[in-house]
Protein backbone atom coordinates (compact mmCIF):
# COMPACT_ATOMS: atom_id res chain seq x y z
CA UNK A 1 0.00 0.00 0.00
CA UNK A 2 1.70 3.37 -1.21
CA UNK A 3 1.03 6.36 1.76
CA UNK A 4 2.26 8.56 0.04
CA UNK A 5 -1.21 9.55 -1.58
CA UNK A 6 -2.62 9.49 1.65
CA UNK A 7 -0.72 12.23 3.56
CA UNK A 8 -2.53 15.83 3.92
CA UNK A 9 -2.00 18.68 6.07
CA UNK A 10 -4.24 19.10 9.33
CA UNK A 11 -5.86 22.42 7.58
CA UNK A 12 -6.64 20.50 4.82
CA UNK A 13 -9.04 17.99 7.21
CA UNK A 14 -10.29 20.67 9.19
CA UNK A 15 -11.85 22.20 5.96
CA UNK A 16 -13.21 19.19 4.47
CA UNK A 17 -13.73 16.63 7.99
CA UNK A 18 -17.24 15.09 6.52
CA UNK A 19 -15.41 14.41 3.18
CA UNK A 20 -12.73 12.56 4.66
CA UNK A 21 -14.52 10.61 7.27
CA UNK A 22 -16.54 9.32 4.09
CA UNK A 23 -13.58 8.52 2.36
CA UNK A 24 -12.03 6.61 5.16
CA UNK A 25 -15.46 4.14 5.36
CA UNK A 26 -15.54 3.92 1.69
CA UNK A 27 -11.55 3.26 0.92
CA UNK A 28 -10.80 1.65 4.35
CA UNK A 29 -6.86 3.13 3.86
CA UNK A 30 -5.50 5.20 6.65
CA UNK A 31 -4.64 9.04 6.12
CA UNK A 32 -1.77 10.68 7.39
CA UNK A 33 -2.34 13.62 8.95
CA UNK A 34 0.73 16.56 8.76
CA UNK A 35 1.58 19.44 10.92
CA UNK A 36 4.16 21.86 10.04
CA UNK A 37 4.81 19.21 7.78
CA UNK A 38 5.52 16.40 10.00
CA UNK A 39 3.06 12.96 10.14
CA UNK A 40 1.36 13.67 13.38
CA UNK A 41 -1.81 11.47 13.38
CA UNK A 42 -3.42 8.26 11.31
CA UNK A 43 -6.77 8.19 11.17
CA UNK A 44 -8.50 5.32 10.06
CA UNK A 45 -12.26 4.27 9.94
CA UNK A 46 -14.06 2.08 12.92
CA UNK A 47 -13.70 -1.32 11.12
CA UNK A 48 -10.29 -1.34 10.49
CA UNK A 49 -9.43 -0.38 13.75
CA UNK A 50 -11.33 -3.02 15.42
CA UNK A 51 -9.80 -5.53 12.85
CA UNK A 52 -6.58 -4.03 13.80
CA UNK A 53 -7.10 -5.02 17.65
CA UNK A 54 -8.18 -8.10 16.81
CA UNK A 55 -4.98 -9.07 14.71
CA UNK A 56 -3.10 -7.57 17.32
CA UNK A 57 -4.74 -9.63 20.18
CA UNK A 58 -4.50 -12.77 18.49
CA UNK A 59 -0.67 -12.02 17.33
CA UNK A 60 -0.13 -11.31 21.05
CA UNK A 61 -1.46 -14.90 22.47
CA UNK A 62 0.77 -16.38 19.50
CA UNK A 63 3.70 -14.44 21.10
CA UNK A 64 2.65 -15.54 24.69
CA UNK A 65 2.61 -19.54 23.76
CA UNK A 66 5.83 -19.02 21.94
CA UNK A 67 7.05 -17.66 24.78
CA UNK A 68 6.14 -20.69 27.21
CA UNK A 69 6.89 -22.93 24.30
CA UNK A 70 10.82 -21.43 24.67
CA UNK A 71 10.49 -21.18 28.59
CA UNK A 72 8.96 -24.87 28.92
CA UNK A 73 5.69 -23.88 30.44
CA UNK A 74 3.62 -26.44 28.28
CA UNK A 75 1.75 -29.36 29.23
CA UNK A 76 2.15 -32.52 26.85
CA UNK A 77 -1.78 -32.60 25.24
CA UNK A 78 -1.84 -36.68 26.34
CA UNK A 79 -1.36 -35.71 29.55
CA UNK A 80 -4.37 -32.55 29.84
CA UNK A 81 -6.54 -34.68 28.03
CA UNK A 82 -6.02 -37.93 30.50
CA UNK A 83 -6.79 -35.28 33.39
CA UNK A 84 -9.84 -34.44 31.22
CA UNK A 85 -11.05 -37.65 30.91
CA UNK A 86 -10.25 -38.16 35.11
CA UNK A 87 -12.57 -34.92 35.96
CA UNK A 88 -15.54 -36.30 33.38
CA UNK A 89 -15.51 -40.08 35.05
CA UNK A 90 -15.20 -37.90 38.42
CA UNK A 91 -18.40 -36.51 38.04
Amino acid sequence: MHYSAQIKPISYLKANAAEVLAQLSEQRSPLIITQNGEAKAVLQDVASFEETQETLALLKILALGHQDLATGLITPVADVVARLRAKRTAV
